[in-house]
């Protein structure tokens, strides 16, 4: 037993030199600081938005009978003029067929009763009576055509199918939904924008320029095609404060449908921003600090106001200049009025390292 057993006093002596050896390398430490920087830089603000298609309506009947037809599939795409939907028309048809046999008869009449008062044989009275009877015979006829063209139900324009409410068979009323057409090719993009930012917008927009939009779909992917702001609601809304924009997208590849949900991206620009990176700040009682390094080398904290922030980095409006030298690295490490030594590199260099391992 005796052979394990270590004095106190070595174990003192131990701890001793290991804590000393911690300090001097805690001093020894060089810290990273580098000075905000100034440029132009573009903010993009969030609204959550609507997308819809372009062109989306319903197709209903026209005329009452049994679907006897449907020439489509939920979720096709169609043509314009592409028959959809067949009505049993065989009543339509008979109508039609005796409209055209009045028509015929009324031209006839027609004709002999011009004959006869070419010959003064009968008044003018006689015949203008017979020109009435003939147009109203060829109105009916239109007419009785009209209602067979209703049981025939083609698209208005090319479009993606949605769902039937109707199947084949069914006895259809007027006016009855049958399925609805979206027309994907391009789609408006609508979101609220409060009354500040509104005028904001406003003040700074030109009249001959529209403004670029990105768009972020669900999966916080942002979509390929950039959008532009074609329209802004008349009216504010008086319960929310806020005004509807409408963003156009080009949608070539026909991604995006009817319906969605995502986030419009809007640029703002922030003239000559004072930048600095998000990791160089820390938060004290809902304030917001850096470390601030003297000539000396003497850690100062200094609170700061943030005007906008943006992935990674944030624009200051008060507390700090561009000759200042903040803390990058360590901000746990340090105390205020402590002393340390510094490396010091340039922001540029700081925020290209920096999105470099986000983006990595």
């Amino acid at each position: 037993m005796n052979k394990f057993f270590i004095p106190a006093w070595v174990i003192v002596v131990f701890l001793a030199a290991g804590c000393g050896h911690e300090r001097g390398k805690h001093e020894d430490a060089v810290y990273l600081v580098s000075s905000p920087i100034r440029k132009d830089t573009i903010l993009y603000k969030k609204y959550v938005c609507q997308i819809h298609s372009s062109q989306h309506i319903e197709l209903r009947a026209l005329e009452r009978g049994y679907l006897q037809n449907i020439y489509v599939d939920e979720g096709q795409r169609v043509k314009k003029g592409q028959r959809m939907f067949q009505i049993l028309p065989q009543i339509y048809q008979a109508e039609t067929e005796r409209a055209e046999a009045e028509v015929n008869f009324a031209r006839i009449e027609y004709e002999n009763t011009k004959s006869l008062a070419d010959k003064n044989i009968v008044s003018p009275n006689e015949l203008s009576l017979a020109r009435a009877r003939y147009e109203k015979a060829k109105a009916e006829l239109s007419l009785a055509r009209a209602h067979l063209g209703f049981t025939e139900i083609k698209a208005p324009f090319d479009g993606i199918m949605d769902r039937f409410h109707v199947r084949l068979g069914s006895l259809i009323d007027e006016g009855e939904l049958l399925t609805t057409l979206s027309d994907n090719s391009q789609m408006w993009v609508y979101f609220n924008v409060p009354e500040a930012e509104y005028l904001d917008y406003a003040t700074r927009q030109k009249p001959d320029r529209l403004l670029q939009v990105k768009l972020e779909m669900a999966n916080h992917r942002l979509f390929e095609q950039p959008g532009v702001v074609e329209t802004i609601e008349a009216d504010f809304n008086n319960e929310t404060g806020n005004i509807a924009f409408r963003a156009t997208f080009s949608n070539p590849q026909r991604i995006l449908r009817h319906g969605e949900t995502g986030n419009i991206w809007m640029p703002t620009v922030l003239p000559n921003a004072l930048l600095i990176p998000q990791m160089a700040t820390f938060e004290v009682l809902d304030k917001r600090y850096v470390f601030v390094v003297d000539s000396a080398g003497v850690v100062k904290s200094q609170q700061i106001t943030v005007g906008a922030e943006m992935p990674h980095l944030y624009a200051i409006t008060e507390g700090l200049t561009e000759r200042d030298k903040i803390l990058m690295e360590g901000l746990r490490k340090v105390k205020n009025n402590q002393t340390i030594q510094v490396r010091f590199e340039p922001q540029e260099k700081v925020l290209a390292d920096l999105m470099r391992l986000h983006a990595e």
